[in-house]
């Protein structure tokens, strides 16, 4: 028994060792990625819509390179995706709405 459980404490520590770096870098990556916006970060904003506008008008989405077009699918389907999961934590049901 004290066998298991000095292999179970090494175990412990030898994980313990390799996050502490991964979890570093995940520290550096969200304390940058996951702030809200400031206002200083409005006008990029509102200049980032209005180009999205602009190029909708325009046909500019017509050309895209395929590599630009999927990456711009995949975003969309991210925020559906994200959407979706905050209706099933918001109503608390994977199916339908209690009526």
């Amino acid at each position: 028994m004290a066998g298991i459980a000095n292999k179970g404490s090494a175990l412990v520590s030898t994980l313990m060792t390799q996050a502490k770096p991964r979890f570093a870098t995940f520290m550096k990556y969200a304390v940058v990625e996951l702030t809200p916006p400031t206002p200083a970060d409005l006008p990029a904003i509102k200049n980032g819509i209005v180009k999205l506008v602009s190029g909708a008008r325009t046909g500019a989405w017509k050309n895209l390179t395929v590599c630009e077009a999927w990456l711009n699918t995949l975003v969309t389907m991210e925020v559906c995706f994200w959407f979706y999961v905050g209706e099933c934590i918001g109503k608390r049901h994977l199916v339908g709405y209690k009526v």
